[in-house]
């Protein structure tokens, strides 16, 4: 008889019980036939817990990680890709044989050619919402887009100006807006990110990296202004499969 070898992977964050990427990965080794593969959620209301994960979770191999623990994980990590330094997010780990774990960034991956097939010739400059773990993988996209962006955060800090900067002139300047925190998830699905959504007009791009609900407030806004609208479900499987692919390299 031949022994089926065990692999473990999950996902690292917090309230993540509407996770996607439980049941992307638990589809995807039963449709595939990847024997010995399963996916669990590690839910940990502080990061100080990952330690015991990686201790008490034997045959572990890789880890997807969200909201809010881009960041903070990286200083339990013994190593990062090149991208994941510059970007200053992790969203993937990897666990090598030998027990050492990298962090790699599959978000900008996920963004990037999620947005690509949208963009038109006058798709120049970009504003993100927000500033955490996941516009740093956005950010990162758009240089290798060669878009220029800027942050938006609810005080004005040296990189990010605050909301109450934008108006019409704003919507002017830059054509694609992109939510990238957690405003509008379910189950707040009546929250949205506080802008001037009747400057959007059809050439606009709103991208939402929020998949749950499909259709978000910032999105329906966008939408009933005539804005091309993208949420973040594309993005999500991109990076899923990336990720999946540096698991088995």
């Amino acid at each position: 008889m031949i022994e089926v070898v065990r692999k473990r992977f999950g996902l690292l964050g917090r309230n993540i019980h509407y996770s996607f990427s439980k049941g992307y990965f638990t589809d995807k080794f039963n449709s595939e036939n990847f024997e010995g593969c399963t996916y669990e959620n590690f839910d940990i209301p502080e990061i100080t817990a990952f330690n015991d994960i990686i201790k008490n979770t034997p045959d572990l191999k890789g880890l997807n990680v969200t909201i809010p623990y881009k960041e903070t994980v990286i200083p339990f990590l013994n190593k990062l890709s090149k991208k994941a330094t510059v970007i200053g997010a992790v969203n993937t780990v990897k666990i090598t044989k030998k027990g050492k774990l990298k962090g790699y960034n599959t978000d900008y991956y996920g963004f990037k050619k999620s947005l690509e097939p949208l963009l038109e010739s006058h798709h120049k400059k970009a504003l993100i919402l927000g500033t955490g773990g996941a516009s740093k993988g956005v950010a990162y996209a758009l240089d290798e887009l060669g878009i220029f962006y800027t942050f938006v955060s609810r005080e004005a800090t040296e990189n990010a100006i605050d909301y109450n900067r934008i108006n019409a002139t704003t919507f002017d300047n830059y054509q694609i807006i992109i939510n990238s925190t957690p405003v509008g998830t379910s189950p707040n699905i009546d929250a949205f990110p506080a802008i001037p959504y009747e400057y959007f007009t059809e050439k606009h791009i709103a991208f939402d990296l929020i998949y749950n609900p499909e259709e978000t407030q910032f999105l329906k806004k966008a939408k009933a202004n005539g804005a091309q609208i993208k949420n973040g479900l594309d993005m999500l499987i991109f990076q899923a499969e990336k990720a999946w692919a540096i698991w088995n390299k």
